[in-house]
């Protein structure tokens, strides 16, 4: 099991409930390819540091999770289809003990 850290931008205009169901579906697909997550993040909206299709801000949202070596590609195709997710990012964190 390897650590991981997953940072999310979602778009402005969504609701409360639909954020939380993306916060709900991202944590399922963590899940489902048997990571365990370790902590989450909600940063809540936020300005952007750069314009993305003439969006200023997002919501972000970090999940620390412990997950097998395979879970990055796993999660990589599915979260490049959501429409409402404007950036995503997964990083591995070695520093972490």
């Amino acid at each position: 099991m390897h650590k991981y850290e997953l940072g999310i931008v979602l778009h402005p205009h969504m609701e409360d409930e639909a954020v939380k169901a993306e916060h709900d579906l991202i944590t399922e697909l963590i899940e489902r390819f048997g990571g365990v997550i370790e902590k989450v993040d909600n940063w809540g909206k936020r300005k952007l540091a750069y314009e993305i299709k003439k969006v200023h801000e997002g919501f972000y949202c970090f999940f620390y999770i412990n997950a097998p070596a395979d879970l990055p590609a796993q999660m990589e195709t599915r979260l490049r289809i959501r429409e409402q997710l404007m950036r995503f990012m997964i990083i591995r964190r070695d520093d972490i003990a």
